[in-house]
């Protein structure tokens, strides 16, 4: 018989998002399975345990908290330490000590917020168990987290549940390493925790918990509009089958056509109104319970005022306790949109909200425990045959960090965009980008900005070095990184999307084509840029083909009226069609007149390249949308008709020339506008796809062009399920590698993750062909100037 190893003592240092999700107990349980004596405890880097034990043990103990942590947790490493001599290893047992206290920078990923579990569903729905009918049960496994932190490291204390003292129930709980409650920090029960409250507009109390959610169920039922706070703020909730309370809702918040999310009580619910495959419902029923974009069945039952227009549900499941208690004595889904009006951010708290909501809400279903910063939903687009989109990165998935492939000296703030605006804090080798905080043209919205900044600044103990931002001068997040006294790196926006794909996949910037296809960007010359290829080789990046620029007449009001963008692109083709078009589109003869003007002299007409604003002229040439009543309207029209098409091959021809001049390669519209115009009676919906399928055809021949093997593609215009589906599969097909934004969105709320890689790269300008020539970067192999 073989004597027994010698025992070891070592530390184990582990990474990631590994607070805040039952980490700890998770240790405890598998040390004490192995018999392996030690402690664990959360500090500044994330989870650091001693084990003292064999060394085949010790082994197994790591590759246990490497393999099967928690669901929750998200270990980007486990690593083997130098013991230090401090806190030894008790003579027998494992134990959890209290968080050491931050000193520097923290490291360790802030937890994100979590629907309730399982097993927490089980216990409020059983009648004999002491937590039934509790709208803020919660463990190890589920609750909130990022919407009640205060600082780090993660323990009770240093959150907004630090004003509830547990009860010895919930104490015994907490301090059981058996229990599912064990160090379960916002741990609560009716006795001791928070309540639910219904209060009038005026603040007037009417009911307490079981009885507050009874009566806001039967003023839903009523028909009226009910404020309901959730885990990150309130949302505005009404019955979504009533089309006058639909319609009440959208008078009242300010909101002509803009789809509203609704909430179904159960996945039976949930079927019964909306087309939902295996792979959406794993996604409703996630633990990030986002929103996903489904559609609506041809029985649906919903109000034509929920989505205007558009045959796309945004379908939600009951993404917290309070959700599930009220939702379970309905039967009919509910509108859960934010609780704000139009770009306001989300009311948070009680007094907030009778003080915002005022005539807008009936009824306020609020509650006693504060949130330390607003969270919206997420929102998710399934993709036929590929990965979903993730339209907006919040509740359930921000702020999970994203590793850097390097690590920055200093810590910096990168201020992202103007549109979707989030920021980030990148230090070491991770970035950590905030939740989806809206577009910053509000005075509100840019508040809670600035506030977001300095928490997550405060939240990881970072004393900011740098600050990155977008190189257009009017962006409010360019004017508050200019203004926050700090060295300042501009990146320009496409290249930001570019990179923020590369960051996901960690992919070098070497023969790497990049596509970027939005609405708007500031360009390098200038002007707006947004149907951009740039093509990074060597650490550098060069505009190597753009969409062929045209003008928008009005500028900010061709953004909105897609009518205006159509004449532009059919007064480019020359000859007398405008005034046809015109006709056709309900612009009148002073209109008209006007829009001439406009672009025969070149005032106030911006040139652009994009691709987005070239969908708005599309969408308008076949009279599938005149206005933008809110972001992306007439594209989405566009996509929509498309996918109702029937299956065919024809393709709009799109034109890949040389621009001399410039240096550089562009994908010429005009062709396809013109095919659009020779055919005015010709099916819209079969149009719009071959529409589709000639933009991708296209992108793909410019990309053969470059020569590059991997593409990016990045950009708003990759919200487009069938644009991003042809084109994926055109350039796999063409032997091209491509990367897709997956973890973050395709659109401007990805823009911080690539401005922190190109900080790290030192990489913020898009060169052009011909300045790069002077400079002796050789043009692409591919171009006429080639050896």
């Amino acid at each position: 018989m073989l004597p027994p190893s010698p025992l070891q003592d070592r530390l184990l240092r582990v990474r990631g998002t590994v607070q805040g999700v039952g980490f700890r107990p998770f240790v405890h349980r598998v040390a004490s399975e192995l018999g392996v004596r030690g402690w664990v405890r959360n500090d500044a880097q994330g989870v650091l345990l001693r084990a003292v034990g064999e060394p085949a043990l010790l082994d197994e103990l790591a590759s246990r908290v490497l393999h099967r942590a928690p669901v929750a947790a998200r270990v980007v490493g486990a690593d083997w330490v130098e013991a230090a001599a401090d806190a030894p290893a008790p003579e027998r047992g494992f134990l959890i000590h209290e968080s050491r206290e931050a000193v520097g920078a923290i490291e360790t990923s802030i937890p994100v917020d979590l629907a309730p579990c399982s097993d927490c569903r089980r216990e409020l729905r059983d009648p004999d168990n002491r937590r039934h009918g509790y709208a803020f049960i919660n463990c190890t496994q589920c609750g909130p987290r990022y919407s009640l932190i205060e600082s780090l490291p993660y323990d009770r204390p240093r959150t907004t549940m630090r004003c509830f003292a547990m009860c010895p129930s919930c104490r015994s709980e907490y301090e059981d390493p058996a229990d599912r409650r064990f160090h379960a920090e916002p741990n609560a029960c009716p006795v001791c925790g928070p309540r639910v409250r219904l209060v009038s507009p005026d603040g007037e109390p009417l009911a307490e918990g079981p009885s507050a959610l009874q009566a806001a169920a039967a003023a839903l039922c009523g028909g009226r509009i009910v404020a309901v706070k959730g885990v990150g703020g309130f949302h505005l909730m009404v019955d979504a089958t009533d089309p006058d309370a639909v319609a009440e809702l959208r008078r009242r918040k300010h909101r002509e056509e803009k789809p509203f999310a609704v909430m179904f009580r159960d996945p039976a619910m949930l079927e019964a109104w909306v087309e939902v495959t295996p792979d959406a419902l794993a996604l409703l029923m996630s633990p990030a319970a986002p929103i996903v974009l489904l559609p609506a069945r041809v029985d649906s039952r919903l109000a034509a005022g929920v989505a205007p227009g558009n045959p796309l549900v945004g379908a939600m499941l009951p993404s917290s306790p309070l959700h599930l208690l009220l939702l379970q004595s309905l039967d009919r889904p509910v509108i859960a949109t934010s609780a704000n009006l139009a770009e306001e951010p989300l009311c948070t708290e009680d007094a907030e909200a009778l003080s915002r909501l005022a005539g807008i809400a009936d009824l306020l279903l609020g509650h006693d425990r504060p949130v330390a910063r607003p969270v919206d939903d997420s929102v998710v687009r399934p993709v036929f045959g590929g990965s979903p989109i993730l339209l907006r990165r919040a509740r359930g998935y921000a702020p999970t960090a994203l590793a850097l492939p390097a690590r920055l000296p200093l810590p910096l703030l990168c201020a992202g965009a103007q549109m979707k605006a989030t920021l980030a804090v990148a230090y070491g080798d991770r970035v950590v980008l905030s939740p989806h905080l809206g577009d910053l043209g509000g005075a509100a919205t840019l508040e809670v900005y600035r506030r977001t900044a300095a928490t997550l600044g405060t939240l990881v103990a970072a004393d900011f070095g740098g600050v990155v931002c977008d190189k257009h001068p009017d962006y409010a997040s360019t004017r508050f990184a200019e203004a926050s006294g700090l060295p300042c790196l501009p990146v320009q926006h496409h290249l930001a999307h570019v990179l923020a794909v590369l960051l996901e996949h960690r992919q070098s910037a070497d023969d790497v084509l990049g596509v970027a296809w939005d609405g708007t960007g500031y360009g390098e010359d200038g002007t707006v840029w947004g149907g951009e290829f740039i093509h990074l080789r060597g650490g550098r990046a060069l505009r190597f083909a753009r969409l062929l620029p045209f003008r928008l007449p009005g500028g900010e009001a061709a953004v909105r009226d897609a009518r205006r963008v159509a004449y532009a692109l059919v007064h480019a083709l020359g000859g007398e069609r405008g005034g046809a078009l015109a006709a056709r589109r309900g612009l009148t003869v002073l209109e008209t007149e006007v829009l001439n003007t406009l672009l025969n002299r070149g005032l106030h007409a911006p040139v652009c390249s994009s691709v987005g604003r070239l969908f708005d002229g599309v969408g308008a040439l076949l009279g599938l949308g005149r206005r933008n009543a809110y972001e992306g309207q007439v594209p989405l029209a566009v996509e929509l008709a498309a996918w109702r098409a029937v299956p065919s091959r024809e393709t709009l021809p799109f034109a890949v020339h040389w621009h001399d001049g410039d240096g550089l390669w562009e994908l010429d519209w005009r062709p396809a506008v013109l095919a659009i115009l020779e055919r005015p009676d010709a099916d819209p919906a079969a149009q719009a796809a071959a529409f589709h399928r000639g933009l991708a055809a296209a992108l793909v021949e410019v990309a053969c062009r470059s020569g590059a093997r991997t593409v990016a593609l990045a950009g708003g215009c990759f919200q487009n399920a069938l644009l991003l589906s042809l084109s994926e599969s055109a350039l796999g097909a063409a032997g091209r590698r491509v990367l897709l934004a997956r973890d973050l969105p395709p659109n401007d709320g990805a823009i911080p993750a690539g401005q922190a890689l190109a900080a790290l790269w030192n990489l913020s300008t898009v060169e052009s062909a011909v300045r790069t020539r002077d400079a002796g970067m050789p043009p692409s192999v591919t171009s006429p100037r080639s050896p």
